[in-house]
């Protein structure tokens, strides 16, 4: 079973007041790269990383980086933009992909491993739950990544393909809160 990673870092972060591939933690690491080393250690084979806004910028970060990075020329489109984008790159090898954020600073490797242990094949839906609601990362057999690219718009990402879908929910609450950071002041609370 394959799993590779897809880290979708594309968009300007407005309320961020920065791109967010851009944001740096109180570690001194920068997010992006932190999540790329978490992708790894998590179990995915290759990591593909998808850029936008400040995409020069954020690609200096990640100069010698295990990962393929391409960039989304409609990335103010929304993160559909990305995910479309990211799955248009992946490895035809691959089983499926497992889809990730750059502002999700308390996903650790544990909680991407968590769901990456459940890929069965190239069929497979899934995604990581927190206290019963979902979140991401996000596993998608390679089965669903047309769907997933005719089906992405704006900034829902797959979230309208996965709907109608028997997706398996794997609990992670035990590990992160799964939040999405938005604006400095959050920066701390990861």
């Amino acid at each position: 079973m394959i799993v590779d990673g897809l880290l979708l870092a594309a968009g300007a972060g407005t309320r961020m007041g920065r791109p967010k591939a851009l944001v740096v933690g109180d570690d001194g690491t920068p997010w992006l790269v932190a999540a790329l080393g978490r992708l790894h250690d998590g179990g995915c084979r290759r990591v593909t990383v998808v850029l936008g806004a400040a995409a020069a910028e954020a690609a200096t970060l990640m100069e010698g980086a295990d990962a393929q990075v391409v960039v989304a020329a409609d990335w103010a489109e929304g993160m559909s933009a990305s995910l479309r984008t990211g799955l248009a790159a992946l490895d035809p090898d691959a089983d499926a992909a497992l889809v990730t954020l750059v502002d999700l600073p308390d996903v650790t490797a544990d909680v991407i491993g968590r769901v990456v242990a459940t890929a069965t094949g190239p069929d497979v839906l899934a995604r990581a739950a927190y206290d019963g609601t979902p979140g991401h990362p996000v596993l998608i057999g390679r089965a669903h990544w047309a769907g997933v690219i005719a089906t992405a718009t704006g900034d829902h990402g797959a979230r309208h393909y996965l709907k109608p879908r028997e997706v398996v929910q794997v609990e992670c609450g035990d590990l992160a809160t799964g939040r999405d950071v938005d604006t400095p002041a959050r920066t701390s609370d990861a």
